[in-house]
């Protein structure tokens, strides 16, 4: 990345969160810094909130069950808010849910804030319910996410199941919005995660402008749905 693109930097430490309006013509690279991240993230047309993101239109346009690079992200309007130009994983989770205070309570116990402060225990939804009030949203406004960093494979019977060890230190993923996006981040563990110790980990964000998709866009041109879903979101901004 040259440094003339960079535009901001910061670790976002384990169980916490973080909003961010990521402009057209900028991307999102995250980093997992230590391994074993997993990083809930939903997304909002921020110009006009009632456009967000649509998991079954994301999976099914592009015909798969898991995201990764050359896949998008599409709104419930058949735009696309962002697309994935750079993964090292291999494989981001969009069909697992989310922890809540009650599943975080049930597997770790409860920490409080008042008693532990910064190594109280929080969930996805907690935080995202407190993200989403910034922008004038509520419980209602609770959306599918897509976990990135995670796997989540289903059987024959329809049984989701969690594959440990999926993201490695220093894997990432880079995330270009072809959109003015809202994005709503967290850094809880996944609910299916086996492991019985609560232990988010930290993520490394960093902002940075990029060029248009050119012709020849590996998202633009990876289906022809994805092509369609480019020009629904150039039309937007004519």
């Amino acid at each position: 990345m040259a440094p003339d693109t960079l535009l901001f930097e910061e670790e976002l430490r384990g169980g916490a969160s973080f909003a961010h309006v990521l402009k057209r013509g900028t991307a999102l690279q995250i980093t997992d810094l230590e391994g074993g991240a997993n990083v809930p993230i939903t997304f909002f047309n921020f110009e006009l909130l009632v456009e967000r993101y649509n998991m079954p239109d994301t999976l099914k346009g592009q015909h798969t069950a898991h995201l990764t690079k050359g896949h998008c992200i599409y709104s419930d309007m058949g735009r696309v808010l962002c697309s994935i130009i750079d993964d090292t994983v291999g494989w981001h989770d969009p069909i697992g849910a989310h922890s809540t205070d009650e599943s975080v309570k049930a597997k770790y116990g409860e920490h409080s804030y008042q008693e532990f402060r910064n190594d109280w225990y929080t969930s996805t939804r907690q935080n995202f319910l407190r993200e989403l009030a910034k922008f004038n949203m509520d419980r209602r406004d609770l959306q599918a996410q897509i976990n990135f960093f995670s796997k989540v494979q289903v059987d024959d019977e329809g049984r989701m199941k969690f594959i440990p060890g999926n993201s490695k230190a220093g894997d990432s993923v880079t995330l270009r919005s072809e959109m003015n996006t809202l994005l709503i981040i967290d850094t809880n563990p996944h609910p299916l995660d086996p492991s019985p110790v609560y232990k988010p980990r930290p993520v490394h964000l960093r902002f940075h402008r990029v060029a248009p998709p050119a012709a020849d866009d590996l998202c633009r041109n990876s289906c022809p749905e994805n092509t369609r879903g480019f020009i629904n979101s150039e039309r937007y901004f004519l």
